[in-house]
Order: structure tokens, then C-alpha cells, then sequence
């Protein structure tokens, strides 16, 4: 009951009384404006998180499903071996070897990628006569059809005909056809890995460039007319002002090559001659093009699709698959735990 005072001449000591019917709701938690705003944001995010789920997630499962069995494409019902395909890769000698290269490609082509782009990108900076028409050639090594561009480094590394070996005899940097100076990209181990790593570094520093062009192009002009004020020199300002600022685009870069890693078609053809049954292929030819001996040129990602699908091991295949998870999770982490940082 509600008293209120009475104003129409009455004596002091009387009241009206009102009743009130009712009572105050109290609102729903879904209903309240904190959770329709993150109802909201989460239902934008629901088709990115379904895709990444599909494209990454579905395999990934089913890897492992495979690298617990011993499926193979000849038997048709697989049974649970658990630990046993992970056992016979550590065994393996080859695979040893497939590890050690994964490292050295991996740095030294990354290492090799970011001087280049770094340099390029700032090359293109620069005001110069037909800036244009240099970023558009940029992106040729990026965009052209796999199939040329192997074959015809092939063409460039073959141990007779090698445009690379000719220019390098006219400069007398290395001896005539046939003689030991005359070397042997594919067929020498060390020389077929850094072979690979550079056709790798050429198709992939184009999008390193454009990646930290984006970034400097970002960075205020005023910010670097201060610091140059300041008397600082190139490097400083490069150190100092322009990395801070585009971290976020280096790690997101750094870490797109990182899950990209093996993926590339270029490092396809870095095994072992494909079956004549293949021959006629696309895939078949990429494969056969770039090969050195033995396991020279043997990686992670080749090993396991030699021996999964190639030999028909798909258990062992994706066993061996499965230890690049290991080795790129803490780099993702680490690059992923900076990022965040760097915005608070």
C-alpha cells in the first residue's frame, strides 16, 4: 500500500491509501543487453569458425584416425595399431633425414624471404618511373601456372643443358661441361636441397614484398620525418620506429608462412620419380621434375605423401604427417601469444 499525504483541507493526521497490483519482473539474462551483444558478435564469427573447423578440423580428426590404424589401400578395413605407425617412423633412417631438412628449409627459406622482401619493399617505395608496372611484374613468380614455372626451372638446373652453368662458365666462375667444377644442382645432395629451397625462395619472397609493402605504406609519414629529426639513422628508424609499428603484420605474415609450409606445390616434385602409371599426370610431372638423390631433398610433408599415398601406407603417411603438429604448434603460439600482447 502506498500512503500519500492529503492536500484537500483534511486534517494532518489523515491518508489515502492506494493499492498497488503487481510486481516488478526481473529480466531475463539472454534478454539483457551484454548478452545480445555477445550473441551477436558470436553468430558473425559462426561461419569463419564452421569453415576452419571443416577445412583444418574434419582432416586433422581423421589423420589422426588413420595414424592409429593400419589402413592402407589395398585393405579396405583398417584396425587400431595405436603407437605403432609413430614407432616405425622413429625408426626409419630416412626419417631423420626428412627432419633435418624440414629445419634447414625452413629457416634458411624463411631467412631468405624476408631479406628479399624486406629489400624489395623498400625498393618499390621509392618514387621512380614506372613503379607501376615494377608491382605488377612483382606478383608474376606468385601467379604463374605451377607447371611452367618447374619445368622450367628443370630446364634451368639440368646437369647438361643449364642456362645457370653456361652464364657461370662464360664468367669463368666454374670449369667446362664434365669437368668436377661443373656442378650438378640436382644430382649432388647438397646442391639439390638448396636448389629447391631457392625455387621455393623465388616463388614466395613476391608475397613476403607485398605483405611488408602493405605494412610500411601503413606507417604515417610524419612519425618517420620525426624520427629522421631526431638524427636517427636508416636502421635505427627501421629498428626502432617501423617494426614496432607493423608487428602485427609481420606476425600474421610469419605465420601464414608457417602454416602454409609444405602445402606449397613446389616442394611437391622434391621426391622420388612417380610410377609409370602416373606419368601422363599433372601431379605426376610437378613431382618428377625437381628431384634429387636419394633423400637429399626429403621433407616432412614429401615423406608423408610418399609414403601414404605413393606407397600406400596411409597409416604410416599420416603418421609421419602428424609430427609437423608439434613442430609448428609452438611457433603459431608464440607468434599468436606476441600479437596479442603488442595490443594491449
Amino acid at each position: 500500500m502506498t500512503q500519500l499525504a492529503g492536500g484537500d483541507g483534511r486534517s494532518p493526521g489523515t491518508s489515502l491509501s492506494v493499492p498497488v497490483s503487481g510486481r516488478v519482473g526481473v529480466q531475463a539474462w539472454w534478454r539483457t543487453p551484454t548478452a545480445r551483444r555477445y550473441l551477436f558478435g558470436y553468430t558473425l564469427l559462426a561461419p569463419a569458425v564452421l569453415y576452419v573447423l571443416l577445412l583444418v578440423g574434419v582432416p586433422f580428426a581423421f589423420s589422426l584416425y588413420l595414424s592409429m590404424s593400419d589402413a592402407s589401400v589395398g585393405n579396405p578395413v583398417a584396425r587400431f595399431v595405436g603407437l605403432e605407425n609413430f614407432k616405425a617412423a622413429l625408426e626409419n633412417a630416412t626419417f631423420y633425414t626428412a627432419v633435418r631438412n624440414t629445419l634447414v628449409f625452413t629457416v634458411g627459406a624463411g631467412i631468405l624471404k624476408g631479406l628479399l622482401g624486406t629489400t624489395l619493399a623498400f625498393l618499390l617505395l621509392q618514387s621512380f618511373k614506372g613503379r607501376k608496372v615494377v608491382r605488377a611484374l612483382l606478383v608474376i613468380p606468385f601467379t604463374l601456372p605451377i607447371a611452367v614455372s618447374v619445368l622450367g626451372w628443370k630446364w634451368m638446373f639440368d646437369s647438361q643443358f643449364s642456362v645457370i652453368n653456361w652464364a657461370l662458365s662464360r664468367l669463368q666462375l666454374i670449369g667446362p661441361y664434365g669437368s668436377p667444377d661443373w656442378p650438378v644442382w640436382l644430382g649432388q645432395p647438397g646442391l639439390a636441397l638448396f636448389s629447391v629451397m631457392f625455387v621455393n625462395v623465388w616463388r614466395g619472397f613476391p608475397f613476403s614484398a607485398i605483405v611488408l609493402l602493405a605494412g610500411l605504406t601503413s606507417v604515417p609519414p610524419e612519425i618517420i620525418d620525426a624520427a629522421k629529426v631526431d638524427g636517427t639513422t636508416f636502421m635505427q628508424r627501421f629498428r626502432l620506429v617501423i617494426v614496432p609499428m607493423i608487428a602485427p603484420i609481420l606476425f600474421i605474415g610469419s605465420a601464414f608462412e608457417a602454416a602454409r609450409f609444405g602445402l606449397d606445390p613446389v616442394l611437391a616434385p622434391a621426391g622420388s620419380g612417380p610410377p609409370a602409371r602416373e606419368a601422363p599426370s599433372l601431379r605426376a610431372a610437378l613431382r618428377a621434375a625437381l628431384r634429387g638423390p636419394d633423400a637429399a631433398t626429403e621433407i616432412l610433408p614429401t615423406l608423408a605423401y610418399n609414403t601414404g599415398i605413393r606407397a600406400g601406407a596411409l597409416g604410416r603417411g599420416a603418421a609421419i604427417s602428424l609430427f609437423l603438429f608439434p613442430l609448428l604448434l609452438p611457433a603459431m603460439i608464440l607468434l599468436l601469444r606476441t600479437l596479442r600482447r603488442r595490443q594491449y
